[in-house]
C-alpha cells in the first residue's frame, strides 16, 4: 500500500487533527470543533465544524465523509447526504451534514467523534456521445431485476 500525503491545516486551536484509530482502520475519524454541545433532534439536520482543512498532494484523490457505525446503529445519527464528496481542490473547512434518524434528541459534544474521512483514487471518465449501446443479458432491467425477490 503507498500511502498519500495530506497535509491538514488547524483553523482554530480547538481543532482536533484527524487520525487513524488502529492500524488497520481505512479511516480517520473526525471530530466536532464546536465550543458546546449540539443537539439534534429527531428529523433535523445540522452542520457540524471540525476546524480543519486539507490538502491533497495530488488531484488524483477524493476524500469521503462516511457515518460512523456507532452513532448510526445506537443513536440514528447519519449523514445527511450518505457519503460527503470532498474534491482535490476544496480548502474551505471540512463541515460534516448530520440527521437524527432516531427517536430521541442527540447531543454531539466539543472533540466528538462524529464521521470518517476516507481516502480514494479518482478516475476521470473521457465522455463520448453516441446513439447506440452495446446489447447486454441485462439489457435496461432495472432496480430488482437481477434478483428473484
Amino acid at each position: 500500500m503507498h500511502p498519500i500525503r495530506i497535509k491538514i491545516k488547524r483553523l482554530r486551536k480547538t481543532a482536533i487533527i484527524p487520525e487513524y484509530a488502529t492500524e488497520g482502520s481505512a479511516a480517520l475519524d473526525l471530530h466536532a470543533d464546536v465550543d458546546k454541545p449540539i443537539t439534534i433532534s429527531p428529523g433535523e439536520r445540522a452542520l457540524i465544524p471540525t476546524g480543519i482543512a486539507m490538502e491533497p498532494e495530488n488531484r488524483g484523490v477524493v476524500a469521503l465523509l462516511c457515518a460512523r457505525s456507532g452513532l448510526s446503529t445506537k443513536h440514528g445519527l447519519a449523514l445527511a447526504n450518505s457519503v460527503g464528496v470532498i474534491d482535490s481542490d476544496y480548502r474551505g473547512e471540512i463541515l460534516v451534514s448530520m440527521i437524527n434518524n432516531g427517536s430521541l434528541p442527540y447531543s454531539i459534544e466539543p472533540g466528538e467523534r462524529i464521521a470518517q474521512l476516507l481516502f480514494m483514487p479518482v478516475f476521470h471518465a473521457e465522455i463520448i456521445k453516441t446513439e447506440a449501446l452495446k446489447e447486454t443479458l441485462r439489457g435496461s432491467g432495472g432496480f430488482g431485476s437481477t434478483g428473484t425477490k
